[in-house]
């Protein structure tokens, strides 16, 4: 496992903001067949539990992108 997470931190080292927006459309898409071919009683939690999810993880990366950009906004003061 840690050598999965060593290449996991090596490949994004070596990615730009391309290639990471496409790990990003290529999950969502993957996210959305599953959906679909869930039943429709599973549906709702599954609704629930995504949008938990995107809650969960976008509010931290916004946070560490406002850091980043006053971060920048000081230096170039």
């Amino acid at each position: 496992m840690k050598k999965l997470l060593d290449y996991s931190n090596e490949f994004v080292k070596q990615s730009d903001w391309k290639d990471l927006a496409l790990i990003k459309f290529c999950l969502c898409a993957a996210g959305v067949m599953w959906g679909m071919a869930l039943p429709k009683k599973a549906h709702k939690p599954v609704a629930f539990l995504a949008v938990s999810v995107f809650v969960a993880t976008y509010i931290p990366l916004m946070l560490k992108l406002f850091r980043i950009m006053d971060a920048l906004k000081s230096k170039d003061s």
